[in-house]
């Protein structure tokens, strides 16, 4: 079994010492051979070698020594070699002949020698090798070296917690409270302070009551150690006398110690619910989001921030300017954060004041020297876009300023822009006139390929009257150039025909070359989805002018953009046809629109472009000009009216499913029926502040509306209660496991089935995966058909299944050898890291074409119906759809969709499911499992393979 170890040291194993050299050493060397022999036993006890007959040597030549660092030395060695016999478990009678060199340590002349030996002592558990060192120990209290008494007040610490401590040091919490009276050092107030707050909790709080008024004169570390005190005395006396306490956590928030004032802002909020108190938490982090310039400490304080809003709205609403200053930092995940929460804390008193904010950083962003502008800028965007949905009213102040970026070299930004612009248009008519001829004077200036697919359908949507629908065509022309795109000279070559000399397409594809998966969630070659954005020296082709974006898109083999052009040109020329009273105008304009049309198609048939047009916008383009040369009444309600409803359709069921979250997001909890209500204005106030009034009224109100009511209920824990051993075995053991985040805890029961006594009885459990086991179990005696509660806490690092097995050892008097029961295996199941989360589109395709690990997962089920196994599927996989449930509905024998969800450590896990029904009416398919490591990908994969086929599996 492995013993703890309160000492670690490198050790290289290629180079092993033996211990007759050690000895030699020892028993011949001057002080530095000594202290290097000394040295390379320590290592050899640390990595498992007993060495049983260095002891005495070390006693006889080593105890002598007047070398300091020899002396520290033999403190590690006597903290690191056994001090009991393995077989007996009492203290070898060798052991004894150290207390003497102890003793004179203690009463050395030289301060250091006096403190290292009394914090080697605080590392001693043998009550027999501490018993003769008692009273010199308790001597060192009055010590002239603060250094000394530092260290002689842990010691006392640590003896009195021991099992016979209080036999050892009977009246150690009256020495050290006297002590902490008259002392002057800050470290040993905070030792003494913190010997009674574990050992003698009322003394300590008479203390701290006794000196309220000086609490804020105190040293940091006393401080500290004060709201660690509050905390644990407010919690257990429940909240009959919390005011007290509180006036002196308030009193501390204008201490100059940073970490002081952030653990009392953490311990006002967790002890009180008054707005006063938890008003005075949210400025003290505010404070400090201004004022630390670690970014590290920054996210700390902005998820501090997160949880008040979760249980403070209204206190957070009024600090939501306070926390937007904290985008002065250019780091990403601050800026990020920070906006995520003010979007959250929006209220029609503060919108205006926000967006104006965000517009000025707008501005800034599009200095060079600002850090990730780009990125910043997008994030800026959608946070305006966040804005103008929730209040309309005030996207007439930003709509104008934004489109300036339509244009920007960062195509994500550009593209949350038109987006934006896309939905205020519909959502706000009022602002349609202006927005359109904006549209129109900036769209020269796009550079990105979706941008102007964007921009185009917006122009052909909401272009209404004749000047708006000429100025489109105008300006569609204007940037598509002369035609043809290309002329045939005598020769056979073939050249641009706006320009004398071969043209060369400078383009820069920005997608990546791997395969795209498409919205349905099935792959696609880049063709039709490449998005080409025009570099500088590209955005004048020859003699091009900087306006013919179009031109050079189309000329780099963007024919999925020539489509688009196709297609909104078709739909302005019909609406011309309804706004233009002259016949001749309108039959000029679509005959100019299929000219352009005739020349996309001859252009993607010749040889001039390394790669010829794709089926499907050669299709669509020929579908434009059939139409265009023979207009039916049916087809125009089609191109003019459908897809416009198709769109305010997206929209207002895109409004719905963020409704139906923000409901189920505010669940309100209930009380029992015949739950005690306390009615505030029939209390006695007499004697009581207004911040106890508040507490009080705030308690009242919870206990109203059931919200002390624990979440967890108890179903739920029976669930996690596991059977360790069997029911003959003699031991039984089960285990009731809570996973929070980062940690898993195992309370284990452990009965006692036999009419025997078990001695050492010990739990030892191993890991495997990337769980670590932080301590130990010790020793334990179990009485017959008594039971004993053993805790084991275990540290998890990743993502990912892990197992934890082990077995219970323990000895009987009548068997010396030692029995075992081996315990059954612990499962730690991926579900409990991972939560439904959401995330845009744009972010899931750039996810998935970025991370590296896939696991495919081939479909198996019974189940037969699409819909049925997709439910099944999120439901065992605690996943949240992304595909919308429109998108989802018919009967079509096929379906596609995207999950996504985020692990406790910020992982993301991304799924997409393709399957369809055989004729056997069976279903197949597969469901690829997409992350940034390979444990969330493989764990992933076996939860599905395990549940998909559905039934109780």
């Amino acid at each position: 079994m492995e013993k703890p170890c309160t000492l670690l040291v490198h050790f290289d194993k290629g180079s092993p010492a033996m211990a007759n050299e050690i000895k030699a050493e020892l028993e011949s060397g001057d002080g530095p051979t000594k202290a290097d022999a000394m040295r390379r036993a320590i290592s050899l006890l640390l990595n498992g070698e007993s060495l049983p007959h260095l002891f005495i040597t070390v006693v006889r030549y080593v105890q002598s020594c007047d070398d300091h660092a020899v002396q520290k030395l033999l403190l590690l060695y006597l903290e690191t070699v056994d001090k009991r016999d393995a077989a007996t478990g009492k203290v070898l009678p060798e052991m004894i002949l150290i207390c003497q060199n102890l003793r004179n340590n203690l009463q050395s002349p030289n301060e250091y020698i006096r403190g290292v030996t009394l914090r080697f002592l605080c590392r001693l558990t043998e009550p027999e090798l501490l018993e003769p060192l008692v009273p010199s120990i308790l001597a060192n209290l009055e010590h002239r070296h603060h250094f000394v008494r530092r260290h002689a007040l842990s010691a006392v610490s640590a003896i009195y917690r021991l099992q016979q401590g209080e036999q050892l040091i009977p009246d150690a919490p009256e020495l050290v409270e006297r002590v902490l009276a008259s002392e002057q050092d800050a470290a040993a107030r905070r030792n003494a302070f913190l010997m009674l707050l574990a050992s003698a909790q009322d003394r300590a709080v008479a203390y701290l009551l006794t000196n309220a008024d000086r609490v804020a004169e105190w040293p940091d570390l006393l401080q500290m150690a004060a709201v660690d005190l509050i905390c644990k005395v407010c919690r257990s006396k429940g909240r009959t006398d919390k005011g007290r306490y509180i006036k002196i956590i308030i009193s501390l928030l204008s201490a100059p110690s940073s970490a002081v004032v952030y653990e009392c802002a953490g311990a006002l909020v967790s002890l009180s619910s008054a707005p006063t108190a938890v008003r005075a938490a949210a400025n003290t982090y505010c404070q400090l989001l201004s004022s630390q310039s670690d970014n590290n400490v920054k996210l700390i304080i902005l998820d501090r921030l997160h949880e008040l809003r979760t249980s403070h709205r209204e206190v957070m609403v009024d600090v939501v300017m306070d926390v937007l200053r904290a985008l002065g930092s250019p780091n990403v995940d601050v800026r990020k954060k920070v906006l995520d929460l003010v979007l959250d804390l929006l209220t029609p008193r503060n919108v205006e004041e926000v967006v104006l904010y965000l517009k000025k950083e707008v501005v800034k962003t599009q200095a060079a020297e600002v850090e990730k502008g780009g990125e910043y800028r997008q994030m800026l965007v959608q946070a305006i876009h966040s804005c103008a949905k929730k209040y309309p009213e005030v996207a007439a102040s930003v709509v104008h300023l934004l489109m300036d970026f339509l244009g920007d070299p960062n195509i994500a930004a550009a593209h949350d822009v038109v987006l934006f612009v896309r939905e205020i248009i519909e959502t706000n008519p009022k602002l349609r006139v202006s927005i359109i001829q904006r549209l129109i004077d900036t769209f020269y200036q796009i550079r990105a390929s979706r941008v102007c697919i964007c921009a185009l359908w917006i122009l052909a949507e909401y272009s209404l009257s004749l000047s708006e629908v000429e100025s489109a065509i105008s300006t569609i022309k204007q940037c598509v150039g002369d035609l043809p795109f290309y002329t045939v000279s005598e020769e056979g070559e073939t050249t641009d025909s706006s320009k004398p000399s071969q043209p060369v397409v400078n383009s820069v594809t920005v997608s990546s070359r791997r395969p795209a998966v498409l919205a349905d969630g099935t792959y696609a070659t880049q063709s039709a989805a490449t998005e080409t954005a025009i570099s500088a020296p590209a955005a004048a082709l020859g003699s091009l002018a900087s306006t013919q974006n179009l031109r050079s898109l189309i000329l780099s083999g963007d024919f999925f953009l020539a489509a688009a052009v196709a297609s909104n040109l078709t739909k302005l020329v019909l609406r011309l046809e309804e706004v233009q009273p002259s016949k001749v105008e309108a039959n000029k304009a679509s005959t100019g629109a299929l000219l352009i049309m005739v020349s996309i198609l001859q252009l993607g048939e010749s040889s001039y472009l390394p790669h010829p047009i794709d089926n499907d916008s050669h299709d669509r383009i020929v579908l434009c000009v059939r139409f265009l040369c023979n207009p039916g009444d049916d087809a125009r309600n089609i191109w003019l009216q459908s897809c416009r409803q198709s769109f305010v359709n997206m929209l207002a069921e895109k409004q719905f499913r963020e409704t139906e979250e923000m409901k189920a997001k505010a669940q309100i909890s209930h009380a029992q029926p015949d739950d005690l209500i306390d009615f505030y204005h029939l209390k006695s106030r007499k004697g009581m502040s207004q911040l106890e009034l508040e507490d009080a009224v705030q308690d009242d109100l919870k206990a109203a509306t059931g919200q002390f009511t624990k979440d967890a209920d108890d179903t739920n824990k029976l669930n996690r209660i596991l059977q360790l051993t069997g029911f003959s075995d003699p031991v039984y053991a089960e285990a009731f496991v809570t996973v929070h985040h980062y940690d898993i805890v195992l309370d284990v029961t452990v009965i006692n089935r036999t009419k025997e006594t078990l001695q050492n009885l010990c739990l030892e459990l191993a890991t495997m995966g990337d769980l670590k086991l932080v301590d130990r179990p010790q020793n334990y005696t179990l009485a017959p058909e008594s039971s004993k509660q053993i805790r084991a806490n275990i540290k998890v690092s990743s993502t990912e299944t892990g197992v934890i097995f082990g077995n219970i050892v323990y000895e009987t008097s009548n068997v010396m050898e030692r029995s075992v029961v081996v315990l059954n295996d612990i499962h730690i199941d991926i579900m409990d890291y991972i939560s439904p989360a959401t995330c845009a589109d744009v972010a899931f395709r750039n996810m998935w074409a970025e991370f590296e690990w896939e696991n495919k997962v081939a479909v198996n089920t019974v189940i037969q119906d699409e819909k049925e196994f997709l439910d099944h599927i999120i439901k065992s996989t605690n996943m949240k759809c992304l595909t919308p449930p429109s998108a989802l509905d018919g009967e079509c024998g096929f379906i596609a969709a995207n999950l996504y969800a985020k692990s406790v450590f910020g992982e993301d896990a991304l799924v997409n499911i393709s399957i369809e029904k055989q004729a056997d009416g069976k279903l197949s398919g597969y469901i690829r499992i997409r992350s940034k490591t390979q444990g969330i990908a493989l764990s992933l994969g076996d939860k599905i393979t395990l549940k998909q086929k559905g039934g109780s599996s």
